[in-house]
């Protein structure tokens, strides 16, 4: 613990000069007091993660809120109680009686944002374009059996208001359900992205940086690692929200966050960390609100590495983070220790947290590996101030075992892109999950096919985890309709991966938020698709 405590004072005497170096610039160069627009919702937060505004191809936290708040899914759920849910562009549907084909009646009236009507010709345009695109989040809709040869197939429209969807299996319901509400079900305007095609490639080089849906805002712009400019849609046929426009500030460092808020400049700061949301407690013009996400903080370990390969070496790392001091300090009030892979009010969600830091088992563990001596690796970081801390913090305790490590900074589409490549060699990251069913976590427990230019490349093929074994046991728990023989199997493959993965599962997150006290109506949802602004009122 003596290490730790050096390692926290030596951070906390940095980001110290880091504030006050931030407040002198802000002192010379802002006002000392300003207040936003009336009809104009900014925040402030950090958007390197974004690469794309596409749905098909969305699959980062940033993105996906702005999605969520742009784009309607084919269906929705309640924030406050997931296992209610409800049709957003669908009305309803019905499962035929061998449980291979769902049939879908979509609501009629919807509009797009340009004026084009909403029909179920763009609904199967939509998710057939995103099969066909074959994207990181087409998998989604590749678990059912769709792929780029056979969607046309599989996906039909029936009507101008209905179609049917296909299925290769007969999954558990709500599974399906639950991925059309993930951002790959976003419904696009058809005849707009058409108009924008160039050589076939489904509109996807226009739609990268432009806007064609019909949710509460439109994209009006996105620069990037800079903001993203959004409006109120006026098409829109729900309650037309308050403000015309929300604004996305790209402000990583908290203290400038802190800075901006307690000035008037922002209306919400975002990534700030707890020395920054202690303080703002304390300002009457300031409140602060937090909610539980499914997202899981974790380190992948690439098993290409011939040393985080040895099972031994796994284990050995999994006792090398002071989990308790990083969650009591570093992250105080944002994250908790939770080591298995599935969040807390998931189905099937397992409580079991069995490894603390113990340096002492840990040297034992890399001598039957071989490496008495410990051994050198990289590890990718996000150049956020939280990420950091967490990373130099994590460099720290392995030190204490001989496991020598480089931390390689870059901003989010930069580690993003080496991860999804599996050029690293551990990755710390986070996991938020794409729809609210068990399954979508299982990307920790399943990889159908280890080839580097597989199909379908769950966190276990980006972490090169070959396990055929295990992927048996996750593809037979979706396809359980016993709720709680289901359960189960998410729980006895929790159990597996807590012992035997390369993944280091590490905290469950809340996000903390500090706004002006005169914003009402924000609501931050299990998932990062499920942030609203649309209700927003100053």
């Amino acid at each position: 613990m003596k290490n730790i405590d050096r390692g926290s004072f030596m951070f906390i005497r940095a980001r110290l000069l880091a504030t006050a170096a931030v407040a002198a610039f802000a002192l010379t160069t802002a006002p000392l007091s300003a207040e936003t627009p009336p009809d104009t919702f900014i925040q402030a937060w950090a958007i390197d993660d974004m690469i794309t505004l596409d749905p098909a191809e969305v699959f980062e936290f940033t993105a996906a809120e702005i999605i969520g708040n742009s784009y309607e899914t084919i269906i929705g759920y309640d924030v406050n109680d997931v296992s209610n849910i409800f049709g957003r562009v669908a009305e309803s549907w019905e499962l035929s009686e061998d449980g291979l084909t769902m049939s879908f009646k979509v609501r009629e009236g919807k509009t797009f944002a340009s004026g084009n009507d909403l029909t179920a010709e763009d609904v199967v345009y939509s998710l057939v374009r995103a099969v066909k695109l074959d994207k990181s989040p087409a998998f989604i809709l590749g678990q059912f059996g769709l792929t780029p040869d056979n969607v046309e197939e599989k996906v039909k429209q029936t009507g101008d208001y209905s179609f049917t969807f296909e299925m290769d299996k007969a999954y558990a319901p709500t599974f399906l359900l639950y991925c059309l509400t993930a951002t790959v079900a976003s419904v696009v305007d058809k005849d707009l992205v058409q108009s924008n095609e160039a050589d076939g490639d489904w509109g996807y080089n226009w739609l990268k940086t432009n806007y064609a849906g019909s949710g509460p805002f439109t994209i009006r712009e996105w620069r990037a690692n800079e903001a993203v400019v959004m409006e109120r849609n006026d098409q829109w046929d729900g309650d037309k929200p308050a403000m015309a426009r929300a604004i996305y500030r790209h402000i990583p460092e908290a203290a400038t966050e802190r800075l901006l808020l307690e000035q008037g400049d922002i209306d919400i700061a975002r990534k700030l960390l707890p020395e920054e949301i202690e303080a703002l407690s304390q300002n009457p013009d300031i409140k602060i609100q937090s909610g539980v996400k499914g997202t899981i903080f974790y380190l992948g370990l690439n098993q290409k590495n011939e040393n985080l390969a040895k099972p031994e070496v796994r284990e050995a790392m999994k006792w090398l983070v002071d989990y308790d001091a990083i969650a009591e300090t570093l992250v105080k009030g944002m994250k908790k220790k939770h080591q298995t892979f599935l969040p807390e009010g998931f189905l099937g969600a397992l409580d079991e947290n069995p490894y603390s830091f113990d340096p002492a088992k840990a040297k034992e563990l890399l001598a039957q590996a071989g490496l008495p001596d410990g051994f050198t690796v990289t590890m990718d970081t996000r150049n956020t101030p939280e990420v950091t801390s967490i990373a130099q913090a994590i460099q720290q305790t392995m030190a204490q075992a001989g496991i020598t490590i480089e931390i390689i900074p870059g901003d989010g589409g930069q580690t993003l892109e080496k991860y999804r490549a599996r050029t690293h060699d551990i990755y710390i990251g986070q996991w938020g999950p794409d729809y609210q069913d068990p399954h979508t976590n299982a990307t920790f427990a399943q990889n159908p096919d280890n080839s580097d230019d597989a199909a379908s490349k769950p966190l276990a093929w980006r972490n090169a985890w070959d396990i055929p074994e295990l992927t048996a046991k996750a593809d037979a728990a979706v396809l359980e309709r016993d709720t709680e023989k289901r359960a189960q199997m998410y729980r006895d493959m929790q159990e597996e991966v807590l012992k035997t993965s390369p993944f280091v599962i590490m905290f469950q997150e809340s996000e903390v938020v500090a706004m002006r006290k005169n914003v009402e109506g924000y609501i931050i949802g299990p998932s990062f698709n499920d942030n609203s602004f649309r209700a927003v009122t100053k």
